[in-house]
C-alpha cells in the first residue's frame, strides 16, 4: 500500500509513464484537472493516444462546443481540439496509452 497527494503531481496527472506519479504504467494516463474561468489549452492533437475528458464541475468549451457536468469527450488519435474554461471547472482526463510527448500543439485556443 502506498499513499501520495494530488498536489505533489504535475498538472493533476497521477497515473502514467512519467514522474512524479502515484501509479506508474505505460497503459494509460489519468489526471484530475482544475481550471479557473478563462484558462485555456491550445489547439492540439495526440497522434498515439486516445484522450477522454469528463467534465465533473463547471462549464468548458472544447472544439467550439460547450460542455457541462457529466458530459464526456473522446478524441481519437489525430482529432484536434482546443479548450477554454468558461467557469471554474474540474475535469478528469484519461489517455490511453500513456505516451509522454504526444501532445502536438497546432495553434492557439480559438474558442471563446
Amino acid at each position: 500500500m502506498r499513499f501520495d497527494r494530488l498536489d505533489r503531481m504535475t498538472g493533476g496527472w497521477f497515473a502514467g509513464d512519467f514522474t512524479p506519479v502515484a501509479f506508474a504504467t505505460t497503459d494509460f494516463e489519468i489526471a484530475i484537472k482544475r481550471y479557473r474561468a478563462g484558462d485555456r489549452e491550445p489547439w492540439h492533437e495526440h497522434r498515439i493516444a486516445t484522450e477522454i475528458t469528463v467534465v465533473v464541475e463547471g462549464s468548458v468549451r472544447m472544439a467550439g462546443r460547450t460542455l457541462g457536468p457529466g458530459e464526456i469527450v473522446v478524441l481519437e488519435p489525430g482529432e484536434a481540439a482546443d479548450f477554454v474554461a468558461l467557469a471554474d471547472s474540474v475535469t478528469v482526463c484519461v489517455k490511453s496509452p500513456s505516451a509522454p510527448g504526444d501532445k502536438h500543439v497546432l495553434g492557439e485556443a480559438a474558442c471563446e
